[in-house]
C-alpha cells in the first residue's frame, strides 16, 4: 500500500511540474510576443520624425505608471526588500531596460533591422556561457546542439544569405550593447532568491531606467526628436499618441511582467532561447503592419528556432522530483 501510496504522489508531482512549466512557456511566448511589436510599432515612429531617445523614454515612462501601483501592492509594505535589493533594481533599469532598448533601436537607425536582430539575439549564447563560467553549469550535447539549430534559423529567418544587409560597424556596437541588455534581463529575471516579486521587479526597473534616461535628455547629453505626424499601419493612419500608448502599455509593462514571470519558471538558460521566437512574431508583425512579406527561407528558418528551442528543452538538467527524493529517502 504505501508503494503504490508513493507511485500516485510520484504522478503527481511529475503533473505538477510539467504543468508549472507549460505554464512558464506560456508566459514566456506571451512576453516574446509581446516584445515582438516594439520593433514595427516603434518604426512606424521614426519614419515620421521622432528618435530612438524620444520613443524609448515614453515608451518606459507609460510603462512605469502602469506598473508601479502594482508593484508597490505586490511588496505587500515589506520596505525591507527594496532596502536589500535596490542595486538589484537600479542595475536591472540600467542594463535589462533603459540599455537593451536604447541601444537596440539606436542599432536599427543605422544598420538594417536583421543584422542588428541577430547579434542583439546572440544573448541566449551569452547566457549559457555566463552560467556555465560563473554558476558551473556546463551546458550538455543537446543543448549546443540546440542553440547551433537556432543560430541557423535566424540567419534564414533575418535573411542575410541574400547579401544585401548593410552593416555599420556603430551599429554593430550599439547591437552588441543591446545583447549584453538582453542578456542581462535573462539572467536577472531568474533570480528568485532576491525576495522581489515580478511586478516589483518590472515596475522598478522601468522606473529607473526611464528617470535615467530622462536625466541625460535633460542635460543635452542625449538629444530628444518627436514629431506629430500620424504614424501609419497596414495602410492606415493612426495619431501619434496612438503607437506610444501601444509601446509603453503593450511593448513594455505587459511583456516585462510576463517575461520575468515566465524566466522564473522556466530558468534563465530556456527563457533566453524561448525569446528567440521574438524574432520570428516580429517578422510576422512587421509584415502585417508594415508590408514587409517573409520569404519562404524566413519561414523555414523559424520552424529551425522553434526546433532549436525544443532540442534545448530537452537538454536542460533534471531537477530532483518527488520519485528521486523517494530513492534517496
Amino acid at each position: 500500500m504505501p508503494a503504490v501510496t508513493d507511485d500516485v504522489a510520484a504522478v503527481q508531482g511529475a503533473s505538477a511540474t510539467s504543468s508549472t512549466m507549460g505554464a512558464g512557456l506560456l508566459f514566456a511566448v506571451g512576453g516574446a510576443l509581446s516584445f515582438a511589436l516594439s520593433g514595427p510599432i516603434a518604426r512606424g515612429l521614426l519614419d515620421t520624425g521622432w528618435n530612438a531617445v524620444a520613443v524609448v523614454l515614453i515608451r518606459m515612462g507609460l510603462a512605469a505608471l502602469v506598473l508601479l501601483p502594482f508593484g508597490l501592492r505586490a511588496l505587500r509594505a515589506d520596505w525591507q526588500v527594496l532596502a536589500r535589493t535596490w542595486r538589484t533594481i537600479t542595475a536591472y533599469g540600467l542594463l535589462a531596460v533603459a540599455g537593451a532598448q536604447f541601444c537596440y533601436f539606436s542599432a536599427v537607425a543605422r544598420m538594417d533591422v536583421g543584422p542588428a536582430l541577430l547579434i542583439e539575439y546572440t544573448a541566449p549564447a551569452a547566457v549559457v556561457l555566463w552560467l556555465w563560467l560563473r554558476g558551473g553549469q556546463r551546458p550538455g550535447l543537446v543543448t549546443i546542439a540546440g542553440a547551433m539549430v537556432a543560430a541557423v534559423g535566424l540567419v534564414f529567418v533575418l535573411d542575410l544569405l541574400s547579401g544585401g544587409a548593410r552593416v555599420d560597424p556603430i551599429g554593430v556596437l550599439w547591437s552588441l550593447g543591446a545583447m549584453i541588455g538582453a542578456a542581462a534581463f535573462f539572467i536577472m529575471s531568474a533570480d528568485t532568491d532576491n525576495g522581489l516579486p515580478p511586478l516589483s521587479l518590472a515596475a522598478g526597473g522601468l522606473l529607473v531606467g526611464a528617470l535615467a534616461l530622462a536625466l541625460l535628455a535633460a542635460t543635452g547629453v542625449l538629444p530628444v526628436a518627436y514629431a506629430g505626424a500620424s504614424a501609419t499601419y497596414a495602410g492606415h493612419e493612426f495619431p501619434w499618441w496612438a503607437p506610444l500608448l501601444a509601446l509603453g502599455v503593450v511593448t513594455a509593462a505587459t511583456a516585462y511582467v510576463l517575461g520575468i514571470v515566465g524566466t522564473r519558471i522556466l530558468g534563465s538558460r530556456l527563457a533566453s532561447f524561448v525569446a528567440l521566437s521574438e524574432v520570428v512574431a516580429a517578422v510576422i508583425f512587421a509584415w502585417v503592419l508594415l508590408g514587409q512579406l517573409p520569404s519562404r527561407m524566413q519561414l523555414l528558418g523559424g520552424v529551425l528556432i522553434l526546433a532549436g528551442v525544443v532540442l534545448v528543452k530537452l537538454g536542460e538538467p533534471r531537477p530532483l522530483g518527488p520519485e528521486l527524493e523517494l530513492d534517496v529517502a
